[in-house]
């Protein structure tokens, strides 16, 4: 840091004395006339990296939750931090600059209604944040902390992942910080660089404890995020930065919530699942209309929304229907939540064999769960030899096309959207399942395994033309 602050201190010593010679060189005298910009060029070149790679859908008007009013996503964020304190006197907000507004304004004008004491600024100190939240959690007020960007979040990895998520199970539910919400602003913004762009969820997906949020639009954030606060976990709720302004749509005034752990199917296709959360939300519904204006092809988009505990049973059944998955994020490929997903949804080995075991111990009329074939009946002569025929064994087997029917085929099972039998869930099935119904390789796009860059963050980005030619080789497979 010495040598930086050095060299930087002897530039700007050398720009104020106006010297030539090797800082003239250095500004590029003598180079081919064209090579630099002009300021106007370089202004409008500016503009252009900056102009959104997405396009806000916003979603009809709510009419259930009474009066509505036009929010961006930062007021909506706002309006559900000020129900909350309103409704819950031991609310509190805290984090860097937050009495004074917050950097993105989600705080404006709180402290000033609601006092000092329960919307305050602390020191610059992530795992300090972290840890006075867990702290005043346990002691059972509502906390609700702030990390100023998702991309510092990481000095308080400790203080999520070794305290926050395991106080409960370590205490043996004599303690909890169930009550602490920890919001930061996530994503790229179309100028933020290394240090402001990161999209850290998948580290957090690896810890059990915790729920990790993320929403699309004005409407989901403030429903998600009172949902996150009266949650009796701690709850991490990553918000779009980029939408806080771009992303206007009608808001309910009053308190309301979105279920934590239900992925929402925005579209509903036929021939490819589309699945994302956040701002890729809206670059895959643009691919979804791209597709079906020029390739015909049905596209369901589903929004996951929470990250952990993740909604298994909504995107297995709609990849079982269409047969093709893509999954788009803004982080890294390698180790993203994508990987997470797709593993669930290629896991067609030792689990669908024991899934098929239960079925048949539920419903002996059931043909043989591993070659499909009548009680009794098998091809070889060893019982209970695998000849590796295949293991469709359920929708194949029973010559049925859905849930329902399998229901009818079968009385002794429970309702087919039940997973209340011991030991047996038609949806288990369903979700070991989807490896064979798959008629294409999955695909991920992601970002690249490279550090988030700035100029190059168009070329970083997953937009919708990388989406659209990933979709049609998919199709074309």
């Amino acid at each position: 840091m010495a040598v930086v602050a050095a060299s930087a201190g002897r530039l700007l010593r050398l720009r104020a004395a106006g010297a030539e010679g090797p800082w003239r060189r250095l500004r590029g005298a003598g180079l081919p006339r064209g090579f630099l910009q002009s300021a106007s060029a370089y202004e409008a070149a500016a503009q252009r990296r900056q102009v959104a790679h997405f396009t806000f859908q916003p979603d009809r008007e709510p009419v259930e939750y009474g009066q509505t009013q036009k929010m961006n996503l930062f007021q909506a964020v706002t309006s559900a931090l000020d129900n909350s304190l309103a409704k819950d006197p031991t609310a509190v907000i805290f984090g860097e600059d937050v009495a004074f507004g917050g950097v993105f304004r989600c705080t404006v004008g709180l402290r000033d209604k609601y006092g000092k004491d329960r919307v305050f600024n602390t020191p610059l100190c992530e795992q300090g944040i972290v840890g006075f939240g867990i702290g005043i959690a346990v002691t059972g007020a509502t906390a609700i902390a702030e990390i100023q960007f998702a991309d510092y979040i990481f000095p308080a990895f400790d203080q999520i992942v070794n305290e926050a998520a395991k106080y409960r199970y370590r205490s043996g539910d004599l303690f909890n910080c169930g009550s602490l919400t920890i919001r930061s602003p996530w994503g790229c913004v179309g100028h933020g660089a290394l240090y402001h762009s990161q999209s850290p969820e998948a580290f957090f997906a690896h810890c059990p404890g915790i729920k990790v949020v993320v929403p699309r639009s004005p409407f989901q954030a403030k429903g998600l995020l009172l949902s996150c606060i009266e949650d009796k976990n701690p709850c991490i709720f990553f918000e779009p930065k980029i939408l806080y302004r771009a992303a206007v749509e009608q808001v309910p005034v009053e308190p309301y919530n979105i279920p934590l752990s239900q992925a929402e199917v925005i579209q509903e296709g036929s021939d490819v699942t589309l699945v994302a959360w956040g701002t890729q939300v809206h670059v895959i519904r643009e691919v979804a209309a791209m597709a079906q204006e020029k390739l015909g092809v049905s596209c369901e988009v589903i929004d996951l929304r929470t990250i952990l505990p993740w909604d298994v049973d909504t995107v297995c059944k709609s990849v079982i229907k269409t047969g093709r998955l893509l999954v788009s994020h803004e982080a890294p490929l390698t180790g993203g939540f994508a990987s997470e997903i797709s593993s669930t949804v290629q896991n067609g080995d030792e689990n669908i064999i024991a899934a098929a075991a239960k079925s048949r111990q539920s419903c002996p009329t059931l043909c043989d769960p591993i070659d499909g074939n009548p009680p009794g009946s098998r091809p070889w002569d060893s019982p209970g030899k695998n000849t590796g025929v295949g293991c469709h064994f359920l929708l194949q087997c029973m010559k049925v096309k859905s849930e329902s029917e399998v229901a009818q085929s079968c009385p002794t099972l429970h309702d087919p959207m039940d997973c209340s039998l011991p030991g047996f869930s038609i949806h288990g099935i369903f979700q070991e399942e989807c490896f064979l119904n798959l008629e294409a390789p999955i695909s991920r796009v992601c970002g690249y395994d490279t550090p988030f860059p700035h100029i190059f963050e168009p070329f970083y980005i997953p937009d919708k033309w990388k989406c659209y030619d990933a979709l049609r080789k998919m199709i074309n497979y």
